[in-house]
């Protein structure tokens, strides 16, 4: 079985600190609990292990005493929670704990952004460092695989996506029955439990309707009517989904060019086959008509994993103008202006918006095809 090192394992481990907590966030089935287990190896200290999710762990630190905290405790100085959102007013018992117990250095895990940073927000501020794991990124895939191996696996993760659990697969309706499992047992376990909602048919058909539009600007109005809900609803649902990371929000840029448009946002899936599992079609990517849609989808999670992996600090956008003019993605980074074009065929041209060249001038215009995308989403620059 190959084992992939995840590229964000040496990063926790050396920002763990006495009295300070870290927080690591991502969906379902990335790989959290693996990780925290190859961190036990490598940290090689005594530590105390706890399931969010177990109602023992719940019953054990509900107690709020520091003594009770410390008895727990023993001798060791590293507590792990995994699932911790699933803890009661965590926030809380973590703060009591990090500000009292000399020399504990915490880790805890999330798979839903919205409880761990509704109850670790305020009381653990000053106090914790977040980071986020992804399904396996193209930068992860570097340890094994030669630019051969890797445009051969492209048509397929174009399709079916970097959840762990397909490289132990080899059959192809395996993969696909993973998926479709995936969706309905895990993905939207959190969302559908969060508020008593129950409303789970809305959901999916609310997904299934951002699936389709990859890479088109959406209209919260539009989807409201066409699933019968309010538009507050739609921008409630669309918010939990994406602190569930099942889906992302791209805005639009804009400097205050009178013919800018910023006002609706596009929305993107963390991951391909998560997209293809929703909408049934997990077909070869020949006997689709959806490629250009799949590139660019597959192309801009890549790009985010590189980012939050590498620790780029950058603002990420699209643009359009009312004349129809556009770009499917602005990075604003070091004080300069990065626009890209998304191509899956390499013979496709494209050039600099005339507005875009006007207004911006110093900016860079590139375009990122299947023959370039690598450098774009695997170089590790030393500078951001």
């Amino acid at each position: 079985m190959q084992f992939i090192d995840r590229h964000i394992e040496n990063t926790i481990k050396n920002a763990l600190q006495p009295n300070k907590v870290i927080v690591l966030l991502g969906p379902r089935r990335v790989g959290k609990t693996v990780l925290l287990n190859r961190l036990i190896d490598k940290i090689e200290k005594p530590y105390l292990f706890l399931n969010g999710e177990d109602i023992l762990t719940i019953q054990a630190l509900e107690r709020r005493s520091v003594l009770h905290y410390k008895t727990l405790l023993g001798n060791k100085r590293l507590l792990i929670i995994d699932e911790a959102q699933k803890i009661p007013e965590v926030g809380s018992i973590l703060k009591l704990m990090v500000d009292n117990i000399e020399g504990l250095e915490i880790i805890v895990t999330g798979s839903s952004a919205f409880d761990i940073n509704k109850y670790t927000g305020e009381p653990l501020t000053g106090r914790k460092k977040t980071y986020y794991l992804f399904p396996f990124s193209e930068l992860e895939y570097n340890q094994f695989e030669n630019l051969i191996d890797k445009q051969e696996h492209l048509r397929h993760r174009l399709v079916l996506g970097n959840y762990p659990e397909l490289t132990h697969l080899e059959d192809s309706h395996a993969k696909a029955k993973y998926l479709q499992e995936l969706v309905n047992s895990y993905l939207l376990k959190d969302i559908l439990t969060f508020e008593n909602i129950r409303n789970s048919n809305k959901i999916l058909k609310l997904l299934q309707l951002i699936a389709f539009q990859i890479g088109n600007e959406v209209s919260y109005h539009e989807l409201a009517n066409q699933l019968g809900l309010s538009r507050n609803t739609i921008e409630k649902y669309l918010d939990l989904l994406s602190k569930v990371f099942i889906i992302h929000r791209v805005g639009g840029f804009s400097r205050n060019l009178r013919k800018e448009i910023t006002k609706n946002s596009k929305w993107y899936f963390y991951d391909n086959g998560i997209r293809n599992a929703l909408i049934a079609n997990l077909n070869p990517l020949d006997l689709r008509n959806d490629q250009g849609q799949l590139w660019e989808n597959y192309i801009i999670s890549e790009r985010i994993k590189k980012q939050a992996y590498t620790g780029m600090l950058v603002y990420n956008y699209f643009w359009r103008t009312y004349d129809q003019q556009e770009i499917d993605w602005i990075e604003d980074r070091g004080g300069k202006l990065y626009a890209y074009e998304f191509k899956w065929k390499k013979n496709k041209k494209s050039k600099t918006p005339t507005a875009w060249q006007e207004a911006y001038p110093d900016s860079e215009f590139n375009i990122i095809n299947s023959d370039n995308y690598l450098e774009w989403i695997t170089k590790v620059e030393k500078n951001y």
